[in-house]
């Protein structure tokens, strides 16, 4: 089912930034976002010195976000934050909403995994800027490359501020847009080549394909 929006106005995160190189090519897809992450596990991790020396290079305007899985302190966060130089924080844990106004509700971006049983009221649960509503695994804090359920998602993007994952990539983000209405779609897998690297050719379609939405 498509709903009736402005497509034009949907923004784009590109997640897993490992190299300068796959910085550059997401700001020329179009990305706003770039995503960086710190949990150690995962095989797109960096460390927050090197996140700062890709962040340095970015334009003007490119927002950069760290994404954290249980960090044991909101301390934690912030000074990886402030170590990395980002300016967001990406909270894909289990993270509750005492932890997430720890880090300060006006940049944090709280994850959510849409399981059977969601309610999409409880994006309304956490102080954050936006919520990001991915797939539901039991044992993956995201990165599952399946495709969430997109009418929960519709019903959360009423209420809240949503950046859409899960299985998104050229060839299923337009349907994605036109079926949710996100605030922003975010892409990971679905532009790489390998875990960590980015295929510039897909990031190439991609924006053609967000073009079009216009």
């Amino acid at each position: 089912m498509f709903h009736s929006f402005e497509m034009a106005l949907v923004k784009l995160k590109i997640c897993g930034i490992t190299s300068a190189e796959d910085a550059r090519a997401a700001v020329e897809s179009g990305a706003e976002y770039l995503g960086f992450n710190f949990y150690r596990p995962s095989p797109r991790y960096v460390t927050p010195a090197a996140a700062r020396a890709i962040v340095a290079t970015l334009p003007a305007g490119a927002q950069a976000v760290g994404i954290f899985v249980n960090e044991a302190r909101p301390a934690d966060v912030t000074q990886i934050m402030a170590e990395s130089g980002v300016g967001l924080a990406q909270l894909h844990g289990d993270e509750d909403p005492a932890y997430c106004e720890a880090v300060g509700a006006g940049r944090v971006i709280k994850a959510l995994r849409i399981g059977d049983d969601f309610d999409p009221r409880r994006v309304l649960d956490y102080p954050a800027a936006a919520v990001l509503l991915d797939a539901y695994d039991p044992k993956l804090y995201g990165g599952t490359g399946r495709a969430a359920n997109w009418e929960v998602a519709h019903q959360a993007a009423r209420l809240a501020r949503v950046f859409l994952a899960g299985g998104l990539a050229p060839g299923n983000v337009k349907a994605a847009i036109g079926a949710v209405a996100p605030y922003a779609v975010d892409i990971n897998s679905g532009v790489e080549s390998a875990p960590g690297r980015k295929d510039h050719d897909q990031l190439r379609r991609l924006r053609e394909e967000l073009e079009a939405c216009q």
